[in-house]
Formats: structure tokens, C-alpha cells, sequence
């Protein structure tokens, strides 16, 4: 269907419209023609992905000034979803207008080189770094220089060329170069040599990638057509082609109409530096199931070391001394080349090298990237000596049995005084170190990754004061044991720090997710004014969310996970005959959520010395997620031939944990969702309480409301798993006495507090039972044809077009 929206032509490839979609247009609307923010929360299963990429393609169509669409999602899952619902869109507008199919938009996704790699000896390969660090030693420019003179000609000529650019002014970016550009466009210069690497068995002759050669000989010419492709679409046309996936993609980001890839290629500013850094400024950004954003921010600025990384480290800086002298004996000249650009200052440097950006910069600002390295860490030996006494430094802070907590100017002030260690020259480590390993030519990046880090907490700490804090920790809990295990962290507390950038760069940026409430608190901790804020509600021809608010055992004791009733035998029988009743009522799935993987190891431990596990088993199968990520993906599959066979299963899974995210238990893989206890945040540890003394000095969110607010949109992000479409049911069981409180149920996503009735709350088990067993029996029935109440929850294209916004712009024809 396609409708006018506020004077905007919408083309929307269903023929009905929910109620709740269509209000997220408006507000959607609202902040595109504003150029602001938004920060929108729209029902789980109520297809916000489509909405959003309908209405934003829309606008582009109609305003070919906004730039591009930038989507962001958490999970590859999540990627391949919307990629195939922006194919579904195109596919119908494209009809629509009469135009061939794939000749208007390019969408693409983009992802790790372990997704989308097809190298052969790499496609089977699960660890993502063992990928990188392989892909890196057959694809660096130094490798390929000397394997493939032709290569290196090309380079130059691109280099040559992008300064006649440049001269010209013809605004074409000075683009800072890794291995991804360098498959970019060229002069198109062959040699026999270099069509004889292009082959596979000539690139592995010489240890190369033939896809990667096969990309960079095309030139110009390799290019995406337009359409819309999903990862498994680029690896094969990767194959077809002869072509590297993932540095095709890359190459394509500022081409394609619609980029769609994680939150750390926009977010993290290692990565952004090389992913994102050259995206029109008038283009469009949506961060989708953010309700954990300010939660990725905070860490992408946060670094974390402990003594296995320092011993690390130490035998990396032995490894870059030895390096470091052979290429003083054998081509000195590198080192003086390398001396002479530092001189010139980082943007200089960043201009003219090449490729191979082992290490990223942090986010360093125009005026530190115009300035030069400090004379102290300019020539090889010098930095190889500075990065020992940073090491050893480190070594001595983390050695301490006391607990300390420092700003990053303290921490500066004794770096300085026990080491000498000067502030200026700590913030030029990580680009110095990345420019040292490029002029030695290292390819075992794996060796370097501990130094890398040391670089990175140095480059950190002497960049960012306000919203940071340095903390040595020297216990560890193990197993109710404290150990000596000492981390030295340098955490961030502001997450506005790291999405700031964004903010105030890009013309409009919508945060939104089905769990984003209360809505007011994310403006608050991530520095925004949104333009347009809202929670829309579901509609339902019937009510198929059954929410329950369980108080009491059906011995009418209290059931909590507070700290003084959590260990309670009471709480833990209680607990275990809800679920035992439920597995009885429920059929097919039910997933079991608990507060933490140590709470539930304790209580599965004592459900089994009772025998509830037993009472259980007679029922469905059980199944328990654990920290082991291969462990759960087995545990996962199996409950889902369970609930498949029709033998029903229960699945005992953790708040925060993998099941919790991105975790879909839609139609009979989960009818009924149980959350035992508040998932609230370890209280005790020192990060948080640092964070929350911040958050009520600078944002006044006070800590009570802060942890409420987590533990609620934790909990609702938990429950909202069975629900994945208007067509599914299930039921929510709350399981704590603390939820009949209204201060936690306010802070629930409008679409499942409005189900939430009185009758609904303070329940015993055994009236949760009973009224979980009726709603399953009720929606167990037929359906019955009502026409009225289908029209008032599904609009159609004669309904839309009818309603007072939908006003052509001057001049338009209304449709029908």
C-alpha cells in the first residue's frame, strides 16, 4: 500500500497498517523535518523494523538532500532481518514506480570478516580474531608490495591520484586509508604479474588472497550493482566474482543508500575511525533495540587490564626492541622516513600512509591530530623505551592489596612522579604504536594485542578526565572466595561521551526499542533533546499478553529475591512449585529467567535435593543456559526440537544473559516467561557506585531510580521474548513481591503495563495458575471473524488515505 503522510508519500509493502505504526511514522515524520532526534518506543512484534526503513526511504525519495540511512542493530541475526525486509521494500517501490527491479537503491550489510569471509582456509573458522589476524597477513600492503610489484604501482598511482583530487578541490575526502580502500578504486594498471596472482593458485603461491587480489585488480570496476544485499547474498557474490565480501562492503559504505551493520562501527571510535568516519553529515542514524545503548557506550571507552595482559605485554615490547633493531641495521632508512612524518603531525601522517591500521585512534580531536608528536616518542628507540617504563609502571600500580580509586589527573600526577611519564606523550601511544608496527611490517597482530591494549589505556587516560575514573581492584570473587586477582580499569561513567559525536554530527538519530522505558531517562544520561519522544501502545483485536504479578507462594509466605528472603527454603520451594504448576498448565515452551548465573546454580542445586526438578521432568524436558556460549547454542536447539516433538520443554535461562538478548521464542517456543526475583545490577561493585555518584552529580538521577530503571528494562526485555508478533500469546509471570509496587510497574513499556490489571496483581501461585490455565485455554479457541474490530487494529490503504493527515503536498493528486 502506499499513502500520503502529512504531505510525504509512504510506500509501505503490506496491504494493512497497524495503528501503532502508523503513529510511529508521524513522530518519525516529525523528527526528520525538524532535523533532530527521536527517541521512540514501539511494541515488540509489531513490525517497527519496517516502519522505520519505510518511512526513512520514503523521505529520501522526497528529499534527496537527507543523506543516507545508517541502521544499527545489535545482533547478525537482527542484520540479515532488516536486509531482508529493506529487499521486500525496494522490491514493491521499485513496482510501484514502474522502474526495473535493483535499479534505484543500493542497501547492504555489513559485518565482521569472520561472517562474511570466503577465503577457504578461513570461511570454517569460528574465532573471529584468528580470522582478522590471518586476513591481516595476506592482505597488508608491505606483503603484497613485495609479493606483487604490480600492486604496489597501483598504490601509488591511487595515491597520486587522490592528491590530484585534492589539489583540485573537486571535494573529494581525504580519505584515511586501511586494507579496505586499498580494494577500492585504481588506475586500472595490470601487469602479467599481477593477472597471474589474480588466479587462486597464483595467490597462494605467493601466500596472498586471491579474493582480495581479485578485488583490487577490478579497479573502478569493483563495484556493487544496485539491490539489496544480505551477507549471504555478498559471499556469494564474492564467489561469483572472484571478490573479497567484506572489503567489497566496506568500499561500498559510502555509495550505498542504506548501510546496515552493529552498533560498534558507529559507536566504538577505534572502529568508527575506519568504518564511519567519512559518512555524509545529512544522513539519517537509527540505533534499533537500544535499550542497553548508554550500557555499549560506556564500554566502548572503558579499558580493562589485569597481570596475564601486562606479562603480555611485556614480551610484545621485547619482541617490537628486537624488531626494532634489525631494521636499524638493515634499512635505516625506514625509521628516519617514519621520524620525518611524525614531525609533521598526526594529520599529516594519517594522510599519507597507506593502509594497514593495526591499531585505530581513539578518537583523538582535530586540534591533537594537527599537532606533532612529542619529540620524547618520535624515533623508534625512544617510544620502545617509553612504552617499558608505561609497562613496568602498570605492573607496580596493579601489585597492591588495596582497593584504589583515582581520577584520570590523579593517576596522570603519579604516573609522572613514580615514572616519568608525562601526560602528552601518553596521549600520542596508540597512534604511535600503530604507526611503529606499520613502518616494522609486523603481521602477527595477535602478539601485539596485550601492547595494543596497554596503548589504548594510556592514549584514554591522559585524553578524557571528566566522567572517567581509574579503579584498582585486587580481589576477584571466586566461587564465595575472595582471590587475588587484581584488574586495573580504566572505566568510563558517561555514556554520553561516546555517542555525543554522533549527536551532534548527524542530522537526525533515533533511539528506539521495544523496552525504552521510562523515556525520559535516556535524554537524561545520553545528553540529548530529542524532538520527538513517544510510547506507543498495542492493538489488539484480542488480548494476548496475560501479565501477572506473582506475590506469594500458594502457602501464602512472600516470595522475593531481596537479599534478606533470597536463601529463604521457603522462597526457593515456592519458587520451585510455580514452575512445576506451570510446566502442568503451560504447553509446549516456557522460559525460566533468574537474576544471576550464581543464583540460579544455587537454586537448580537445591530443586534438585527436594526433588522439584523430578516433579518437573514428568512434565517437559529442562534445559539450563550457561556462561559457555557453544554450551548454550546446544542447550537452545535441543529445547527447540523438544518444544517441536510436542514433548514440551523448559529452558532456565539468566537476566542479562545470552537467551535474554536478541532471543526470539515466538508462537509454541514459548508460551509462558517466568522471571524469578528484580534483575537488578550487583550492587556492591565500585564501577556502579562510581557511575550512579556521577549520574546524580551531573544528569540529578538519583540511584534509586537509576537501578529501578535497569532492573525494569531488563525485566521487561526478559518477558517480552515470548512475544513476537500480534498473532502470538503467551503469559508473563512476575514472580517477586516487589512488582506489585507501582514505582517498578511505571517503569514497564506502556504495551505491557496496560495489560497489567488489577485483577492481574498481588496474586498466590495457585490464582496465577488458575488464570494463566484460562487465558491458555481461551486462546486455545478458534478465532472468530470480528470485521469491526480487525478494521480498528489493521488499517488498510482506502482507511489510511482517508484520515484527516493523510494530505497530498501541493500540486499531488490523493490517492484513490
Amino acid at each position: 500500500m502506499k499513502f500520503y503522510l502529512d504531505g510525504l508519500l509512504v510506500y509501505f509493502p503490506y496491504p494493512r497498517v497497524y495503528p501503532e505504526q502508523y503513529a510511529y511514522m508521524q513522530h518519525l515524520k516529525r523528527a526528520l523535518d525538524a532535523g533532530g532526534h527521536a527517541a521512540l518506543e514501539m511494541p515488540s512484534g509489531t513490525g517497527k523494523t519496517i516502519t522505520l526503513l519505510a518511512l526513512v526511504t520514503s523521505y529520501q525519495l522526497a528529499h534527496p538532500e537527507v543523506g543516507k540511512l545508517i541502521y544499527c542493530s545489535r545482533t547478525v541475526p537482527e542484520i540479515e532481518k532488516a536486509l531482508e525486509e529493506l529487499r521486500n521494500l525496494v522490491a514493491y517501490t521499485e513496482e510501484d514506480r514502474g522502474l526495473a527491479p535493483n535499479s534505484t537503491i543500493l542497501g547492504i550489510g555489513l559485518s565482521s570478516r569472520r561472517n562474511l569471509c570466503i577465503h577457504p582456509a578461513l570461511e570454517n573458522e569460528s574465532n573471529g580474531k584468528e580470522v582478522d589476524a590471518r586476513c591481516h597477513s595476506m592482505t597488508a600492503s608491505w606483503i603484497r608490495d613485495a609479493r606483487v610489484p604490480a600492486a604496489a604501482a597501483r598504490r601509488r598511482a591511487r595515491a597520486t591520484d587522490r592528491a590530484r583530487r585534492r589539489r583540485a578541490g573537486d571535494g573529494q575526502p581525504d580519505d584515511e586509508l586501511d586494507d579496505a580502500e586499498l580494494a577500492g578504486p585504481s588506475d586500472g594498471l595490470t601487469d602479467i604479474e599481477d593477472l597471474a596472482v589474480t588466479t587462486p593458485e597464483g595467490a597462494a603461491a605467493v601466500g596472498l588472497c586471491s579474493y582480495y587480489e581479485g578485488l583490487d585488480a577490478a579497479g573502478r570496476d569493483g563495484l556493487l550493482p544496485p539491490g539489496v544485499y544480505t551477507l549471504e547474498d555478498l559471499r556469494e557474490f564474492g564467489r561469483a566474482k572472484g571478490w573479497c565480501p567484506y572489503f567489497l562492503a566496506r568500499n561500498m559504505v559510502q555509495d550505498a543508500n542504506v548501510v546496515i551493520y552493529s552498533y560498534q562501527y558507529m559507536l566504538d571510535p577505534k572502529i568508527a575511525a575506519l568504518i564511519s568516519s567519512e559518512l555524509s553529515k545529512d544522513s539519517v542514524v537509527v540505533f534499533d533495540e537500544a535499550h542497553n545503548i548508554d550500557n555499549v557506550c560506556i564500554e566502548a571507552l572503558s579499558v580493562h587490564i589485569d597481570r596475564p595482559v601486562l606479562a603480555a605485554a611485556k614480551r610484545a615490547v621485547r619482541a617490537l626492541e628486537r624488531n626494532v633493531a634489525e631494521i636499524k641495521a638493515s634499512n635505516l632508512d625506514k625509521l628516519r622516513a617514519e621520524y620525518e612524518v611524525l614531525v609533521q603531525g598526526l594529520r599529516t601522517m594519517a594522510q599519507s600512509r597507506a593502509s594497514d591500521a593495526i591499531l585505530a585512534n581513539p578518537s583523538l580531536s582535530d586540534e591533537v591530530l594537527n599537532e606533532a608528536v612529542p619529540g620524547n616518542i618520535r624515533k623508534a628507540e625512544h617510544f620502545v623505551v617509553f612504552l617499558k617504563r608505561l609497562v613496568e609502571y602498570l605492573k607496580f600500580r596493579i601489585n597492591t592489596r588495596e582497593v584504589k580509586e583515582l581520577k584520570p589527573a590523579a593517576f596522570l600526577d603519579d604516573a609522572k612522579s613514580v615514572a616519568a611519564l608525562d601526560a602528552k606523550p601518553l596521549r600520542f601511544t596508540a597512534e604511535r604504536l600503530a604507526s611503529l608496527l606499520r613502518t616494522l611490517e609486523i603481521t602477527d597482530i595477535k602478539e601485539y594485542a596485550a601492547l595494543k591494549l596497554v596503548a589504548d589505556f594510556g592514549t584514554l587516560v591522559a585524553t578524557y578526565s571528566q566522567g572517567f575514573l581509574v579503579l584498582i581492584e585486587p580481589y576477584a570473587n571466586v566461587e564465595g572466595a575472595q582471590v587475588f586477582d587484581p584488574v586495573l580499569i580504566f572505566s568510563c561513567l558517561d555514556a554520553s561521551v561516546a555517542i555525543r559525536p554522533v549527536f551532534e554530527r548527524f542530522r537526525t538519530v533515533v533511539i528506539t526499542s521495544g523496552t525504552l522505558s521510562p523515556l525520559d531517562m535516556y535524554p537524561k544520561m545520553l545528553s540529548f533533546t530529542p524532538v520527538a519522544s513517544e510510547s506507543f501502545p498495542m492493538s489488539l483485536t484480542r488480548e494476548c499478553l496475560c501479565p501477572l504479578v506473582v506475590t506469594r507462594g500458594s502457602d501464602q509466605c512472600a516470595i522475593s529475591t531481596k537479599y534478606d528472603m533470597r536463601s529463604d527454603m521457603t522462597v526457593i520451594r515456592n519458587f520451585g512449585s510455580l514452575l512445576v504448576e506451570l510446566s502442568g498448565v503451560v504447553p509446549d515452551g516456557i522460559v525460566a529467567f533468574f537474576t544471576s548465573y550464581s543464583y540460579m546454580e544455587s537454586i537448580v542445586a537445591t530443586w534438585h535435593k527436594i526433588g522439584i526438578l523430578n516433579l518437573i521432568l514428568k512434565n517437559k524436558l529442562i534445559f539450563i543456559e550457561t556462561q559457555d556460549f557453544a554450551e548454550t547454542a546446544i542447550a537452545l536447539d535441543n529445547y527447540r526440537k523438544a518444544c517441536d516433538s510436542g514433548r514440551g520443554a523448559v529452558l532456565l535461562s539468566v537476566a542479562r544473559g545470552k537467551v535474554s538478548e536478541g532471543i526470539d521464542f515466538s508462537d509454541h517456543y514459548g508460551r509462558a516467561v517466568v522471571l524469578f526475583g528484580v534483575p537488578f545490577v550487583y550492587t556492591e561493585s565500585r564501577i556502579l557506585k562510581a557511575r550512579l555518584a556521577y549520574l546524580q552529580e551531573q544528569f540529578q538521577i538519583r540511584d534509586a531510580d537509576f537501578l529501578t530503571f535497569d532492573a525494569m528494562r531488563n525485566a521487561a526485555q526478559c518477558v517480552g521474548r515470548v512475544i513476537r508478533g500480534k498473532t502470538d500469546y503467551g503469559v508473563m509471570i512476575f514472580a517477586d513481591k516487589r512488582y506489585n509496587r507501582a514505582d517498578k510497574r511505571d517503569k514497564l513499556p506502556a504495551w505491557i503495563a496496560q495489560y497489567l490489571t488489577g485483577a492481574n496483581l498481588n496474586l498466590s501461585s495457585d490464582m496465577a495458575i488458575q488464570v494463566a490455565k484460562d487465558f491458555l485455554l481461551n486462546m486455545a479457541q478458534p478465532v472468530a471473524k470480528d470485521p469491526q474490530a480487525e478494521a480498528a487494529t489493521l488499517w488498510d490503504e482506502a482507511y489510511v488515505n482517508s484520515l484527516p493527515s493523510a494530505t497530498p503536498p501541493p500540486g499531488a493528486e490523493p490517492i484513490g
